[in-house]
């Protein structure tokens, strides 16, 4: 659903730059503009620069700027539609919403308001718990003895419940609102209606979004009572696979230590936080997701997962693994780090201290060694048998990585470690993928039986052996065709959703900086969500695509309006095209330079039955070329 360009306008027209980043950082007059510490890097004197005037920031640091959009998506980690939602309430404007019937408009706006009106509740009940804190030795004698202080308690606003079973009747006149059942501070009995605390006798930590609205909440015993950690059920403000728990607290020192740091425990943040880790987070009594991922990387390009070092905590690596592989690009970083097996953070940093836990996030281990550990793992190296079954492992964490030169590295490492070639053995994973999509396998081409006439395939000692020395092949020369097809996805970026891997790997691997550009606007589309041009613009600019970006979308080929639907069938052509290109590449190469080896012609006639394939539905689309 596009937010019409000319409400964005009107929304930075009427919105105060100055008053907007006023409220996250200390700004001073200087002549005609502001200046201030830059909240996008450390800095001892002021080079972050707000212009009334322009409504627009720059740091001469770092070289962040943008507007009053822009400083929200990168300082508070909201998403496109996020911050013009903020700025837009803030302004007292309604969001338009291009594509809502009314029907649709109105159901929205309730939903709003209904989260609006819980995350009120919350609040409320997370200022009675920090009260109730004050006036309950036990639970201070508690914190104390873990080592958290009176400044740490108050930034992550710990409270405590107490006894009692009706304690928040205190607090709210109306014990029986349905509010307090929606936002699950209150449990109604079904069978004979009564209602009592969800939150008895424990230590409350509340659980913020990245805009220190209160949204849930985690409760702590004191004793080794079970469950030990009980947390709020889900609501319509609070969905524990999308949230992070310290996450608003951790912003500035995840950019002033370059990295975020994910641990298990609300216990693990506040204590790594009180002795100099403020960066930490914690899932909240979930496995990690991708959309945890998704999230942690708006804040930091490097995230160092840490768990316990017992099995329980293998378990939790594997599945944070998993989520984060798919963003596993050549400029992030991501590391596990795991402790001994008889401590977790909170525990490790109180026995030894600061400068040990920071040697243990220092020797963490790298994505890709972890995902080796995880391959073999269980399996016999000594033997063929145990190599083929590590490498059937190592196939299913290996596909999901995005393409580049991580994955190609990573492919190198395994295939060493299986004792093969890695192009064979890309090239096997390759036919076994082809085989799982029900691919055909025999060519008939010209090309392909004048080749196989006059190679003798059989017998050959050096099977195998050719195609691994196979040079790479250089990146596809851009072309009309990939510039419409780039054209097509910056003008209405929501098509980037219909793309599979294939058509990604594609775009990615155009030469630069026609496969910048793509990589660029796919990062901004993980990150934010679809973006008008103008908007991208914007972001774009400094960028070494840049140039391109704005000779494409201006050029005298620029057209991109009309059906959505026709335009979506445009670009698919135009990739179905750009697919023949690369096949038709790849099968010169193999004939030029692989006629001995059998691999070679399993791989020639993979890619000659996905080019027919393919050459019929470019044909049938408007290519624009």
């Amino acid at each position: 659903m596009a937010i019409p360009q000319s409400f964005i306008q009107e929304l930075i027209d009427r919105t105060d730059v100055v008053e907007v980043i006023g409220r996250y950082v200390q700004l001073k007059k200087s002549g005609a503009n502001y200046m201030g510490l830059c909240p996008f890097h450390s800095e001892k004197s002021a080079s972050f620069s707000v212009s009334p005037s322009r409504q627009f920031f720059h740091c001469f640091g770092c070289g962040k700027s943008g507007n009053a959009i822009g400083f929200l998506m990168e300082s508070q980690g909201m998403g496109f539609r996020e911050a013009v939602q903020d700025l837009a309430q803030q302004a007292g404007l309604q969001v338009p919403e291009d594509d809502q019937s009314p029907q649709e408009r109105e159901r929205v706006q309730a939903q709003r308001q209904q989260q609006a009106t819980l995350s009120e509740v919350l609040a409320r009940a997370a200022q009675a718990f920090c009260a109730q804190l004050r006036e309950a030795p036990s639970a201070i004698a508690y914190l104390k003895g873990r080592g958290v202080s009176g400044a740490i308690a108050k930034r992550y606003a710990l409270g405590w419940a107490g006894s009692g079973w009706h304690g928040l009747a205190s607090v709210f006149a109306e014990y029986d609102s349905p509010l307090l059942v929606q936002s699950g501070l209150v449990i109604k009995n079904e069978e004979d209606g009564r209602r009592y605390d969800r939150f008895r006798e424990r230590v409350m930590f509340p659980i913020r979004n990245v805009k220190g609205e209160c949204i849930a909440f985690g409760g702590r015993v004191l004793t080794d009572e079970k469950p030990k950690y009980l947390n709020s059920p889900e609501t319509p403000v609070f969905h524990k696979g999308r949230e992070l728990y310290g996450l608003f607290e951790a912003r500035q020192a995840i950019r002033e230590a370059g990295y975020v740091l994910v641990t298990e425990g609300y216990m693990d943040v506040v204590a790594l936080a009180q002795r100099g880790f403020g960066n930490a987070v914690a899932t909240l009594g979930t496995a990690c997701t991708a959309e945890h991922v998704h999230k942690l990387f708006r804040f930091s390009d490097q995230v160092v997962f840490s768990f316990d070092g017992d099995g329980a905590g293998r378990r939790a690596a594997r599945k944070a693994l998993e989520a984060a592989l798919p963003y596993a690009s050549d400029t992030r970083s991501i590391k596990f780090l795991f402790l001994p097996p008889e401590h977790d953070p909170d525990s490790y940093i109180r026995t030894f201290g600061h400068d040990a836990f920071a040697r243990q996030v220092g020797d963490a281990l790298p994505l890709s060694r972890f995902l080796e550990q995880a391959a073999r793992e269980g399996c016999d190296l000594g033997t063929a048998e145990g190599r083929a079954h590590m490498l059937s492992n190592a196939r299913a964490l290996w596909t999901p990585l995005p393409r580049g030169a991580l994955k190609q590295q990573i492919a190198a490492q395994l295939a060493e470690l299986g004792q093969m070639q890695m192009e064979p053995l890309i090239s096997l994973w390759s036919m076994e993928q082809s085989t799982h999509d029900g691919r055909a396998a025999e060519p008939d081409s010209t090309a392909y039986r004048s080749w196989r006439k006059g190679n003798d395939w059989r017998g050959s000692r050096h099977a195998g052996a050719r195609i691994a020395t196979q040079p790479p092949l250089p990146r596809s020369k851009p072309t009309r065709r990939s510039d419409h097809a780039l054209r097509l996805l910056l003008s209405h970026m929501a098509f980037l959703e219909t793309l599979d891997q294939e058509d990604r790997g594609a775009l990615a691997e155009l030469a630069p900086p026609h496969g910048l550009l793509f990589t660029w606007l796919e990062e901004q589309w993980h990150q934010s969500g679809v973006l008008p041009w103008a908007q991208l613009a914007q972001l774009l600019r400094g960028h070494e695509a840049q140039a391109l970006a704005e000779r494409i979308m201006t050029g005298s080929h620029a057209q991109t309006e009309g059906d959505e639907n026709e335009l979506r069938a445009e670009l698919h052509g135009l990739l179905a095209r750009l697919h023949v290109e690369n096949i038709e590449r790849e099968q010169s190469a193999l004939i030029a330079t692989s006629s001995q080896d059998p691999l070679a012609l399993e791989r020639y006639r993979q890619l000659e039955e996905r080019r027919k394939a393919l050459k019929l539905s470019g044909d049938n689309a408007v290519t624009g070329s």
